[in-house]
């Protein structure tokens, strides 16, 4: 009996070692957050805010399906490039772009979204959450003069939007809030103590 009990503590030991190798391998492959989806008609929202053109590259950290980048090169003839780390949510947003006729244009990539350059880009789209933002904020300072950021539900901090909608979804009856931000970005202002 003590040598079955040796033998299972040494599998175990060995499977614990084995875990800890194949995650510390894998580290970039943990998502920050879960994946939620937002709602088409804010998508819309987004899009019509950034004044999309023909010529812009778009951008959309943490994509998911891709279907802000989708829809954006469905709308306007863009290009777009989507980040995903996730393997399900990666092959949906590159069948999406197939089956919606712009995997010609949109790609969905396997990229860690804090290490992407996003400079030569004119538009990000995002839903993220408020401390990867920050993270991501010195990226998105180094895009040129005139790019457009929209954030949906979680603004970039200490940043001034250039304009905020809030809407209701018809799709889940929540509202909803959309930032727009234009290169350079520009600091809020400290309120005065009164």
């Amino acid at each position: 009996m003590q040598r079955v009990t040796s033998c299972t503590a040494i599998a175990a030991c060995l499977l614990t070692v084995a875990a800890a190798s194949w995650a510390s391998a894998d580290e970039k492959k943990v998502p920050d957050c879960v994946y939620v989806g937002t709602p088409n008609d804010v998508v819309e929202k987004m899009i019509d805010m950034a004044k999309i053109k023909k010529t812009d590259l778009v951008y959309d950290p943490g994509c998911g399906d891709g279907r802000m980048v989708i829809m954006a090169a469905k709308k306007h003839g863009c290009r777009g490039i989507g980040y995903e780390i996730v393997p399900k949510l990666l092959a949906e947003g590159n069948k999406l772009a197939k089956r919606r006729k712009v995997d010609h244009l949109v790609k969905i990539e396997d990229k860690d979204i804090f290490k992407a350059d996003y400079s030569d880009g004119n538009v990000v789209l995002m839903y993220l959450l408020p401390e990867m933002i920050v993270r991501m904020t010195p990226q998105f300072e180094k895009m040129k003069d005139g790019s457009r950021i929209v954030a949906h539900d979680y603004p970039i901090k200490g940043v001034a939007p250039d304009d905020t909608v809030t809407m209701t979804s018809n799709e889940d009856n929540v509202k909803h809030t959309v930032y727009l931000y234009t290169l350079p970005l520009k600091k809020e202002r400290k309120k005065e103590a009164e």
